[in-house]
Formats: structure tokens, sequence, C-alpha cells
């Protein structure tokens, strides 16, 4: 039973997910932040934790890029959810790879753990993120060979889809992939539920 909450912002969606996850209090969620290591604005990685500590969640930060293979393994295994933010696409991706990190969060979703992702780490969830180069700098991932993704979905998830300062690189993608892939644009008021091959958009 796979389990999947993609946004383009959580805090702004903070209230679907509570109705899409009920039994929070008390839970732990690892929070990966490692996509927003290589960004200058990451203002949403504080309003992400915010919004799940309000819920009564505990946050296990894991930053993929500097922990060590052991602890990314007993981080993912053992909290009850995985929390992926925003940030550089394709460094998340890189790091994720490099690590093994990558093989252990397909793992532990497909056996069904709850995964949520914000922006860069909904798009990690398509199956090649090439797609989202017009939004992310493939640069700040001189290490990453392929862009194969994690394949949770079989969608592919263009976040801040209408809202500044993303309106027009949003459409873009949109107007260049649509024909060959099956793109789901969302703007910050929307979530991507995902419940085995139940797929619904819900919007604020």
């Amino acid at each position: 039973m796979k389990k999947l909450f993609l946004v383009s912002s959580f805090k702004d969606v903070a209230n679907i997910f509570t109705d899409f996850e009920k039994n929070l209090s008390g839970k732990t969620v690892t929070f990966i932040p490692t996509a927003s290591k290589v960004e200058k604005v990451v203002f949403y990685v504080s309003a992400g934790k915010k919004a799940l500590e309000k819920m009564g969640l505990i946050i296990d930060e894991l930053d993929i890029s500097t922990a060590t293979i052991d602890e990314i393994t007993f981080k993912l295994k053992n909290n009850d959810f995985i929390y992926v933010t925003g940030g550089n696409t394709f460094f998340l991706l890189q790091e994720l790879k490099r690590t093994g990190a990558d093989k252990v969060i397909i793992d532990e979703v497909n056996s069904g753990k709850l995964y949520i992702g914000e922006s860069a780490g909904a798009m990690i969830t398509s199956a090649n993120i090439e797609y989202v180069k017009g939004m992310d700098s493939a640069k700040k991932a001189p290490g990453l060979e392929s862009f194969e993704a994690l394949g949770l979905v079989e969608f592919y998830t263009v976040p801040h889809y209408t809202n500044p300062p993303f309106q027009i690189i949003g459409q873009k993608i949109v107007d260049t992939y649509s024909s060959t892939l099956d793109l789901s644009p969302i703007s910050n008021n929307d979530a991507i539920l995902v419940n085995d091959r139940e797929i619904e958009i819900k919007s604020n």
C-alpha cells in the first residue's frame, strides 16, 4: 500500500495533510533538508518543520549529504514517516544515489511508509527528473550520472504552477513536456494524495 503526499508548499496545505493522515501525534518524521543545502532561499525548510511540529510530530533531521550510510538507513527504516523538502532536485538525487538512500526510500515507501515530498521532494518521486532542468540547475550536481529518479509514481509533478516566481518556467515545462509526460501541475495551495493506485488532487 503506497502512500504519498506531494506538494509545492507544505505549510500552505497542512490542513489537507491532517485530513489525509489522522494518526500523527507522537510519530517521528525523518526530515530531509538536503535539497536546500545548495540554495540561497531556504525559508520553506523551517516553515515545513514548524507545520509538522504543530501537528505533534517529532522531527528527526537527516542531511543525506553529510550523514553516514548507517545513520541514513537506521533513520529511514525506524522512523514513522519520510519528509523531503524543496531545493535543488538534481543535488538531492545525486546525494540519494551516492549514499544508496534512494534504494532505502523506495523500499520503505513500497512497504507502506508515508512519504511527504515538498517541491524537489515531490519531483524526485517521478521516474526521471530531466524535465526539471528549466526550474533547477543541474550544474549543482556534478556527480550525477543519470536523471533516473525514484520512480514511486507514474506522473511528473510540476510544483509552484502559476505561483511567482515560477509562473513562466512552470508554464514552459507544461508546454514542452505535456505531450510526452503525464504531468501533474500543482500550485502552492494544492496537494497530490496518492493511496496506492488512487490519485487525487486537493486544493485549499
